[in-house]
């Protein structure tokens, strides 16, 4: 199995070994095959590699050129979201609702989009992870209820953001702005978007070369992991 660009794409096998996402073709395909067990998306995240394919398809692992990067310090709050957060009463909390924040991730239809990448092998090596302590979600609650929310696995200095939903407008933004706070008090070098999207760009997301964001993901893994629940952690607007 091979690209257009003859970079030879490899199977996994057994062992959680990747090939370097330095050589990996411009799209970002890296690899396919293998399983999702969690010591093995683990690999890949400290790997700079994340899964991501459809149902029916053979498991692929990316690692795409650019990379879309938020550094927390960066998000932006303009003076419409700054009302949104000021009136609208949206409360955020961590990690009480992680199956349900993933379950709406993966059912929440998306405009442009038909189906979805979370399939049930997805969600339970997500849900396991959380058990063990690196996955996290961000949830935010209106009136009581959950509207919104998102969820990624925190390795080292850096949150590795894997999907967001909303149900109502602001809500996976107020998520957004609640872990980028969060970030910045726990020292987090950047959360990890992925690929890019107009929206966070827009919200303060930069693309950042895939062999810069390597050299980033290095230095940011030599820091200690934060295992664990988030769940005592809170976060409600207050306007500085």
């Amino acid at each position: 199995m091979s690209l257009t660009d003859d970079y030879y794409l490899p199977p996994l096998g057994g062992a959680h070994i990747f090939p370097s996402a330095r050589i990996a073709s411009k799209e970002g395909l890296v690899a396919y095959g293998g399983d999702l067990h969690p010591n093995r998306i683990l690999k890949a995240y400290r790997s700079g590699i994340f899964p991501w394919y459809s149902e029916g398809d053979p498991i692929l692992w990316w690692s795409p050129d650019p990379r879309l990067l938020l550094f927390p310090k960066d998000f932006k709050i303009n003076k419409s979201f700054r009302r949104v957060l000021r009136n609208r009463g949206f409360k955020v909390k961590f990690d009480h609702a992680f199956e349900e924040v993933i379950t709406h991730c993966a059912t929440v239809p998306r405009a442009g989009q038909e189906g979805t990448w979370l399939t049930n092998e997805m969600k339970e090596a997500y849900i396991e992870l959380h058990k063990m302590g690196f996955a996290h979600s961000v949830e935010t609650y209106l009136d009581g209820k959950l509207v919104g929310g998102l969820y990624g696995i925190a390795i080292g200095g850096g949150f590795f953001g894997e999907s967001m939903f909303s149900l109502t407008s602001n809500a996976s933004r107020v998520s957004l702005c609640a872990l980028s706070n969060i970030c910045v008090e726990k020292s987090y070098d950047f959360i990890d978007c992925q690929v890019p999207t107009p929206h966070m760009i827009n919200w303060g997301a930069k693309l950042v070369k895939r062999d810069d964001f390597l050299d980033l993901l290095e230095h940011t893994l030599e820091k200690r992991t934060d295992f664990g629940s988030w769940r005592d952690w809170s976060w409600s607007y207050t306007e500085i």
